[in-house]
């Protein structure tokens, strides 16, 4: 059987585009449970920090390292079922933005030097960004997803 030129680059230019998407998705899957591992251990850090710099007065300042174990546990079992883990550190991630909200909305009297408890609210803050920024990248992450299995059906059925 003889191939002519222009089938042989049509069909190389296919396989290339199937491993280029092979390798995105791939890079896509195994990027969000490594981000929310490191998500939860900047969280874990930032309690921690909190709780020695309010010189242990309250556990209340624990609440974004409690909130990084959970998101641990999230993001390891992320590595083996990324959808599960990463949906419930979503979920996990969007009570964190609720919750850290309440403190986030005292940043005028921060500001304004009148803060009842500044650590407090400067520690919610950097939760709740960190938090805004995660789901962010999650939301992202699935949408490229569905998009990727969506064209790799399209391209199935197709052919």
């Amino acid at each position: 059987m003889v191939v002519s030129k222009d089938d042989f680059d049509q069909a190389l230019i296919q396989e290339l585009r199937t491993r280029a998407s092979l390798t995105s998705i791939e890079n896509l899957r195994s990027i969000m449970p490594r981000v929310t591992i490191g998500l939860s251990i900047v969280l874990i850090a930032v309690g921690a920090i909190a709780y020695v710099a309010t010189a242990f007065a309250s556990w209340t300042a624990l609440i974004p390292a409690i909130l990084g174990a959970v998101i641990l546990v999230c993001g390891l079992i992320g590595l083996k079922n990324q959808k599960l883990g990463i949906h419930i550190a979503l979920v996990v991630a969007i009570l964190g933005i609720v919750g850290a909200g309440m403190n986030v909305m005292q940043i005028g009297a921060l500001i304004a030097g009148d803060a009842e408890r500044p650590a407090a609210v400067v520690t919610s803050i950097i939760t709740f960004v960190l938090l805004i920024v995660y789901v962010i990248m999650g939301v992202r992450s699935f949408i490229a997803a569905r998009r990727w299995k969506n064209s790799a059906q399209a391209e199935t059925a197709q052919q």
